[in-house]
């Protein structure tokens, strides 16, 4: 093994054990990442939440066994190969091995550490923008058409993990325009890899096409209760901080690619940042969105501070510049991570406040950070609702019905008893098992909307009682209550079908 591969490795392994490390036992899974997982039981060419490709890895972890190591290796993965092709990317762009060192650790202790650790489509969706860019470096260098069919192939896979990749392709457009890079226009295979990469988000387009475009409800469902919330200031502050470790280096390769002779051919990145980010705050994106964008700009900026860096006593300033990443990662990581119980986060709330960390999708500061609040009083749901199902009479006939697809999703992985939660929420909807003649109902109702769940509901049945709630206060889910409906009056299932009509319909 060389001494280059043998660093790699060593970077490689640390991005695993970190991930590991990073969240507390106190914390259960994270609310998406249930219906994630369920995801990978219904395989689907798309879903009202996400497109197909998680639900191709959800079905391998479980087939791996579904336990919690796979769940979080998945994302680590992905987390340990944006580095593995920003270090690519350098040694593309000619770096030396400070450069890579400097790159890999400017990657490795940045939010990614954060966004890892959740198994969500957001760690590949960074991983396919990072890739994408090194295809186009690579065209760049030695404008070999096979990239171009490359880039096709993996615009695509970006695009059946998260549509989001689609800003990559509005803010490159206009930049590749206004450099030299322009006469890639004038190439006829460029729109045969178009072509072909719209060959295979094609079976997705068919899926929304057939249930009316879900997408477009769902854009619009964010844009009016969780976009609307976001403040265009605070999403530039979030990406300062995002890679605050390595916002010297990043601002060196916006520099270098503006003025750097030897990157004259790369300008295309120049303006394709601009243009992306400008593009990010005109719709009111989340922050996170733009996390992407990043990586590949590290690439540029490690080779141009190597070059820089390498003569005379500026060579002294090499150590100190791998370690600010390093150093400025230290007290994040007492902040910016679940590893401190809620209790902790309560008694030192003005830190996490002062990051916008206790700052959620309405808008408002809470307890805790919105998705440490997702991450708890799953388990006693589950095991809440399994003690009631086995007390059931005629408990295979009981339908477990749930408010959203938190409850549901966590219900279906944690139960003992097999049961199937299901919801009219997301894509719970579609998965309703109506061959099976319900009498009994377990209701999970969020505890704003008990006393109307009883008075509505309890009249169809002959018993109705609140059987439990979730206790755990620093749960987002607290007091979260479980109805017990047993013996009904009316046809249950006809209810159903017509609920999942209407739902389908608003939809």
């Amino acid at each position: 093994m060389t001494k280059k591969a043998f660093i790699l490795a060593g970077f490689i392994v640390l991005k695993f054990l970190l991930q590991y490390i990073l969240i507390s036992s106190e914390y259960d899974l994270q609310r998406d990442e249930y219906l994630h997982l369920d995801l990978g039981h219904h395989l689907a060419w798309g879903y009202l939440s996400v497109p197909p490709f998680t639900s191709w890895i959800s079905r391998i972890i479980y087939l791996l066994g579904n336990t919690v190591f796979w769940i979080k290796f998945f994302p680590a993965l992905f987390g340990a190969l944006t580095i593995f092709v920003v270090w690519k990317a350098i040694e593309e762009l000619k770096g030396n091995l400070f450069a890579l060192i400097l790159g890999a650790t400017c990657v490795l202790f940045s939010a990614l550490l954060r966004l890892n650790t959740l198994y969500q489509p957001n760690s590949f969706d960074v991983l396919s923008w990072t890739i994408l860019y090194f295809i186009i470096i690579k065209y760049f260098n030695t404008e070999n058409l096979k990239w171009l069919f490359a880039a096709a192939i993996i615009f695509a896979l970006g695009f059946l993990n998260k549509y989001n990749i689609a800003f990559l392709l509005l803010g490159l457009i206009p930049a590749i325009f206004l450099t030299q890079q322009r006469k890639v226009f004038a190439q006829k295979e460029l729109y045969i890899a178009a072509l072909l990469g719209l060959l295979f988000i094609a079976p997705n387009l068919l899926w929304q096409y057939n249930n009316d475009f879900p997408i477009v409800h769902h854009l619009n469902e964010l844009a009016d209760t969780q976009l609307v919330n976001v403040d265009r200031f605070d999403f530039l502050k979030s990406q300062l901080l995002f890679f605050i470790g390595s916002l010297f280096v990043i601002i060196s390769a916006l520099y270098a690619l503006l003025f750097y002779q030897p990157f004259k051919k790369y300008r295309t990145f120049f303006w394709a940042f601009l243009f992306t980010l400008i593009i990010f705050m005109y719709f009111k994106a989340k922050d996170y969105y733009a996390i992407g964008l990043y990586p590949i700009y590290i690439s540029f900026g490690s080779v141009f501070l190597a070059n820089v860096l390498q003569d005379g006593w500026k060579k002294y300033l090499q150590p100190i510049a791998v370690a600010i990443p390093v150093i400025i990662f230290i007290p994040i990581f007492n902040i910016a991570f679940p590893n401190k119980s809620p209790e902790y986060i309560i008694e030192h709330s003005d830190k996490y406040e002062a990051l916008g960390m206790l700052r959620w999708e309405d808008g408002k500061d809470h307890l805790l950070p919105q998705d440490y609040a997702d991450m708890l009083g799953w388990q006693e749901l589950a095991r809440k609702v399994d003690s009631i199902y086995i007390k059931v009479p005629n408990a295979g006939q009981t339908l477990i019905l749930c408010d959203n697809y938190g409850q549901a999703g966590a219900i279906n992985y944690y139960t003992k008893e097999g049961i199937k939660a299901v919801s009219f929420n997301a894509d719970y909807v579609n998965w309703f098992n109506l061959d099976t003649e319900y009498i009994n109902v377990i209701r999970v109702i969020n505890y704003e909307e008990k006393d109307h769940e009883y008075k509505e509901t309890s009249r169809y049945f002959e018993s109705a009682v609140v059987v439990d709630s979730i206790t755990n206060q620093y749960a987002r889910e607290f007091k979260t209550t479980i109805f017990l409906f047993t013996k009904t009056k009316v046809d249950i299932n006809k209810i159903i079908k017509s609920e999942i009509e209407e739902v389908k319909n608003y939809n």
